[in-house]
């Protein structure tokens, strides 16, 4: 299959993306009054490390998967020090006149491309090793970042390595055990939770108590960023009430809530158009994964395999069907850091689906 389908694709999410960001500006502060034009920007940016990408010989970044692995551990250690603090979390080092630079949006590349190769090379040992090593690599990433706090991408982090080890061809068995062992763990933790609370706390802190407590009572309780979100949803008409007409304003409206942007301007119709594109753009990218053979496959299953979990927790959340995590949406949602990431990942997909080698 040609790359242009998922250029044609791309070149969609970015008009979408742009004009719902623009859209976002007139119901946020001035300080956003030009976001949309940065967006332009990264966009632009983007395209050219994609095409950069298609250029460089065909899988020679897993070569420096290891190197950029401790490059970027390094990175997540230096942000708790002097990183910038936004929106609570310590995740971002500002670089003036380029804007912040959030080093755990592009870990979750490096952790596919490092896993990926790892699985490959260790392929004939033990299940077991397999799975420790997968488990340890994805293990310090996420403890790093965690401690931001960033729970989305801890959880992106080992939805990569539970993808990567499926695929490996590592015995089934292994999963059921797992899972077994994590229902037994996890049970254990809500015990202690819901019934010793003051014990909880004194073992994990007051600040890991309460993010566990927004995730588990997400859906008992309200606040200003959902409500108005989903009153931005549920008021709007069928066609929408327009470009930069949203009448409600909530917070984050350009990033994580950028699809109730989207549904409140452009209506409903569009809203289902738009997740019929994401299915056809994740599609096109099952049926590389399918040609694939060794690393490769892994790779590209990996890569399919978060966009459509960021699609799903994203789209959710805003509709008040899975708990706020701070996922954003893939090509659409505003930041340099996060776009950026996802054009390399499609671009690694490219690099791994031409021709020549």
């Amino acid at each position: 299959m040609k790359n242009y389908k998922l250029i044609i694709y791309i070149l969609i999410f970015s008009i979408i993306s742009i004009a719902s960001i623009y859209s976002s500006t007139f119901i946020l502060s001035s300080n956003y009054k030009y976001i949309y034009l940065k967006q332009i920007i990264w966009y632009l940016v983007g395209f050219i490390i994609l095409y950069f990408l298609t250029k460089i010989k065909k899988n020679s970044f897993y070569k420096y998967s290891f190197i950029l692995y401790v490059i970027f551990n390094i990175l997540l250690i230096l942000v708790l020090f002097f990183g910038d603090k936004i929106n609570g979390s310590k995740a971002w080092f500002n670089i003036p006149k380029l804007g912040a630079f959030q080093p755990s949006e592009f870990m979750k590349i490096i952790l596919i491309i490092y896993l990926a190769d790892v699985l490959y090379k260790n392929r004939k040992k033990n299940d077991l090793i397999l799975i420790f090593k997968s488990f340890i690599i994805t293990l310090i990433p996420s403890i790093l970042t965690f401690l931001e706090p960033d729970t989305g991408n801890v959880i992106i982090y080992f939805i990569i390595c539970i993808s990567l080890l499926f695929i490996s061809g590592i015995k089934k068995r292994w999963f059921i055990i797992t899972l077994l062992i994590s229902i037994i763990f996890f049970s254990i933790f809500i015990y202690i939770y819901i019934n010793k609370q003051i014990l909880f706390i004194n073992i994990f802190g007051t600040k890991f108590f309460y993010r566990i407590d927004r995730l588990i009572n997400w859906k008992n309780k309200s606040g200003m960023q959902l409500d108005n979100a989903l009153a931005a949803i549920g008021s709007a008409p069928k066609n929408g009430y327009g470009l930069s007409k949203t009448p409600i304003y909530f917070p984050e409206a350009q990033t994580d809530f950028i699809i109730a942007i989207m549904f409140s301007n452009f209506g409903y119709y569009f809203g289902i158009l738009f997740i019929i594109l994401c299915y056809l753009f994740d599609y096109n990218i099952l049926k590389i994964c399918i040609k694939q053979e060794n690393r490769n496959k892994y790779l590209v299953f990996g890569i399919l395999t978060i966009l459509i979990y960021q699609q799903i927790q994203n789209i959710g959340m805003n509709l008040g069907v899975l708990p706020i995590t701070g996922v954003t949406l893939p090509f659409i949602s505003y930041g340099g850091s996060s776009l950026i990431s996802y054009m390399i990942l499609i671009g690694l997909v490219f690099n791994i689906n031409k021709k020549t080698s």
